[in-house]
């Protein structure tokens, strides 16, 4: 009987392929080509003003920015009576949370809407209407389509009635998140619900610019002082009145300390208290003689000049007295901001402030006026909580927090009208701007701050001349021609009076004695390399430049044909092959068919039917080697050598392309032939080398699928990689240096910064291709999965 129906289905598609013309096809298409993928989040929102409407704005603009294409994003924004807020677009329902009848209408037109694919709602007991908040139970029985439910507070030992809601939430819906994990714990020991249906995601950060302490006071007029902070809508829950006490202590060690206190008060406790609160806290700055020492800033503040707030500040201070709340948006941001922090122990504190903190009991002020001057008193402790307090809130930055709950809204709903798409970031040179001196582009970074210590390298400064070559091909910006012309210059620097090169300079232009005890050859392939592709772009350039990249070129000719490794090599290849497209040279011709000659004796002597490689190993670099036989084919029309480079490439590509993604071989040890690849220690600069070489593969043979791998590559910067994190930081263009098992290097060196900034650029070259060729892709897969669907009908 399985037979017949296999058989069956397989005629059926037979016969749908024989009969399917434009009309029927075009019958079915339509059904779903105009289809919106859309999904509605169900929470407060601004224009009003609370902790979860400012959440759910931020999570709701990074999915946009990271999946953009892909779905659109609508709000029914919650309203405990009737006001005036002025909302944006993307408010598509307003819910009067008192009145149940506006439940029972909103299900309806929710249920009837065939766009809408998925709602999530943000909980909060004081959010909904009814007891213990309800009306929302009741909303849900009524929803015909998939919910995902995120719990902004667990309460532990809950009464009866609490506990039940919760429960009868977490039924009617797919799946819950939550924030921390001792709120999955209490869900599961308390509530007794499945860890399966239990997501943590933490609360979402923003990435500011870990950038000089004191540049950023002397900005805001604090530069003498010690800055102490707190921030968030004012009530009496944030305790900020044992911070106060906490004063005079702290004052006595260091007078120079300034406490500010950011925010306006809850629009909430307004309308029932007005400024009570504040006017309890200005009095007791009165009593404890603070005028000096403590300032009220009374606004809401934009995100902007909050974030400078907290990177101006030397200890967050974080005192609220409810043991119960689960998490604080104001917390984490002050981690993302660099600040050490001294917090009560709220669950989150507990969770994730070891090494980035001090926690100090509920109400008391001589522990944290103890605290504080225990980090005060001890600079290097200070520095390295405020570190660790970057590292340890970095991967909730919003980017990643859109990246999960995509992941997770993927589970619960059908993906077949989904077209996944990460949306490119904007191009930004900033961080490698930052990272350049009069002198040259500096080697390493302590997060984002260029440490000048570490010195340049020829290394660098090569791939740093490629890449602004190839920015200001792609926009004409003039700004570039400065540090072009600085890369240049500080090759020819590097460059010996026999024509080789020498890699480390430091700070004072000194080279160092390191270039004495490694083996240079790749530094100087890749200084080749970059003059042969600045000598390419000579139409963009003045003669006076080009000359002076043309004679470091042919002085370095004598250099090149010692060369043995085959990375130099290959390196030496793409130079040569660029500088013969500027001037059909032949005796540089006959130097790219020896060195091409010498990689595919290499390649001989080493691949078989299972390895088709170099080397008894794959390293790092590896997609230069056939991309460079590749250009040798270009410079000489030698068919062994495009041979060679397909053959070879394919075999990487084999490798390195799994599951529709990228694992670069791991730097922790190599992939070493007949051995199982090693895993993590990924660097970007193996994904630029692999981006660059489709690239030129894509030129040359038209095969859609390098295209589309180089897609995949490039996503592996955007989020789509085994910690599911950003690899670059959108606000300054950096890049990380480095994907490990269980974290990211957050360090933003020269190498890292170049290596994203190449493929961004060379993304940006092929954009075009790639929207066709991944919309083709889509289609054809769409278009199958329908055939099948009409032959399974037309079999049964």
């Amino acid at each position: 009987m399985k037979n017949q129906t296999e058989k069956a289905v397989v005629t059926s598609l037979q016969f749908c392929k024989s009969i399917m013309n434009k009309s029927v096809f075009d019958e079915i298409e339509d059904g779903n080509s105009s289809a919106i993928n859309e999904i509605l989040f169900i929470t407060s929102y601004p224009a009003r003003e609370c902790g979860i409407a400012t959440y759910s704005f931020d999570l709701i603009n990074a999915i946009q920015e990271k999946f953009g294409k892909s779905f659109s994003l609508k709000v029914c924004a919650l309203e405990a009576k009737q006001t005036n807020y002025q909302y944006s677009k993307q408010v598509k329902y307003i819910l009067a949370t008192k009145e149940f009848e506006q439940y029972y209408h909103l299900a309806q037109k929710i249920n009837a809407d065939k766009n809408l694919k998925l709602i999530f709602i943000q909980h909060e007991f004081g959010l909904f209407g009814g007891d213990y908040g309800e009306h929302i139970v009741r909303f849900l029985s009524m929803i015909q389509k998939p919910v995902i439910t995120s719990f902004h507070t667990v309460l532990p030992n809950a009464s009866i009635h609490r506990k039940k809601v919760i429960e009868t939430i977490v039924s009617l819906s797919k799946a819950v998140i939550v924030m921390t994990k001792n709120a999955a714990s209490i869900l599961q020991n308390q509530y007794e619900i499945s860890k399966e249906k239990i997501t943590v995601i933490p609360h979402g950060t923003h990435i500011g610019s870990y950038s000089n302490q004191q540049e950023k006071k002397v900005k805001k007029h604090f530069g003498n002082h010690i800055v102490l902070s707190t921030f968030g809508l004012l009530s009496s829950g944030k305790s900020i009145e044992t911070s106060l006490d906490a004063m005079p202590a702290i004052i006595e060690q260091f007078p120079n300390v300034i406490f500010l206190i950011i925010g306006k008060t809850h629009p909430e406790v307004i309308k029932t208290d007005g400024e009570v609160y504040r006017d309890l806290l200005e009095e007791k700055i009165i009593q404890l003689n603070l005028q000096n020492n403590v300032r009220f800033i009374n606004k809401y503040l934009p995100l902007e000049e909050l974030l400078e707030y907290l990177q101006l500040t030397d200890i967050y201070l974080f005192t609220s007295k409810d043991p119960q709340q689960a998490v604080s948006g104001s917390f984490v941001y002050a981690m993302s901001g660099g600040c050490a922090i001294v917090s009560t122990p709220i669950p989150h504190a507990k969770e994730i402030l070891n090494k980035a903190g001090i926690i100090v009991d509920f109400e008391n002020s001589n522990q944290l006026a103890a605290a504080t001057i225990t980090l005060l008193s001890n600079p290097n402790l200070l520095q390295e909580m405020r570190l660790n307090a970057l590292h340890k809130i970095r991967p909730t930055v919003w980017q990643n927090s859109a990246i999960a709950h995509v992941e997770l809204m993927l589970k619960h709903i059908d993906t077949t009208t989904i077209k996944l798409q990460y949306q490119l970031p904007a191009i930004s040179l900033d961080h490698l701007k930052r990272m350049t001196t009069n002198t040259g582009m500096i080697q390493f970074a302590n997060i984002s701050i260029p440490d000048i210590q570490s010195g340049y390298t020829l290394d660098d400064n090569a791939r740093a001349l490629i890449a602004t070559v190839k920015h200001y091909a792609l926009t004409e910006d003039i700004d570039d021609l400065y540090y072009i012309d600085m890369y240049l210059s500080f090759i020819v620097y590097c460059q010996q009076i026999d024509g080789s090169f020498l890699n480390y300079v430091d700070s004072d232009l000194n080279f160092f004695a390191k270039n004495n005890d490694e083996n240079l050859e790749d530094s100087n392939g890749r200084a080749i390399w970059a003059l042969g592709e600045f000598i390419t772009n000579n139409n963009l350039f003045s003669e006076q430049l080009i000359d002076k990249a043309i004679g470091a070129l042919i002085l370095s000719i004598p250099t090149i044909k010692k060369f043995h490794s085959p990375r130099a090599i290959a390196f030496a290849i793409k130079g040569l092959h660029h500088y013969n497209n500027y001037e059909n040279d032949i005796e540089v011709k006959y130097l790219i068919i020896k060195l091409a000659d010498n990689l595919v004796s290499k390649y001989r002597g080493v691949s078989d039917e299972k390895w088709n490689w170099f080397e008894e190993y794959l390293t790092y670099a590896n997609s230069l080697l056939p991309e460079a036989l590749l250009c040798a084919y270009l410079s000489t029309k030698n068919e062994l050598f495009k041979i060679t480079a397909k053959e070879s490439f394919d075999f990487l590509l084999s490798i390195i392309f799994q599951n529709n993604k990228i694992k670069i071989v791991s730097n922790q040890g190599w992939h070493l032939k007949g051995k199982e690849a090693n895993q993590f220690g990924e660097q970007p600069i193996d994904v630029a080398y692999t981006i660059l070489a489709l690239g030129k593969f894509y030129n040359e043979f038209k095969d859609e699928s390098y295209l589309s791998k180089m897609k995949t590559a490039f996503n592996w910067f955007l989020g789509d990689n085994h910690l599911h994190q950003i690899m670059y930081n959108p606000s300054s263009g950096g890049c990380y240096d480095g994907l490990e098992q269980f974290h990211i290097n957050l360090n933003q060196g020269a190498e890292s910064t170049v290596s994203y900034l190449l493929s961004r650029l060379t993304i940006e070259q092929y954009f075009n291709k790639l929207e066709h060729t991944e919309h083709q892709l889509y289609q054809d897969e769409n278009d199958l999965q329908k055939l099948e669907n009409l032959a399974l009908e037309i079999a049964s």
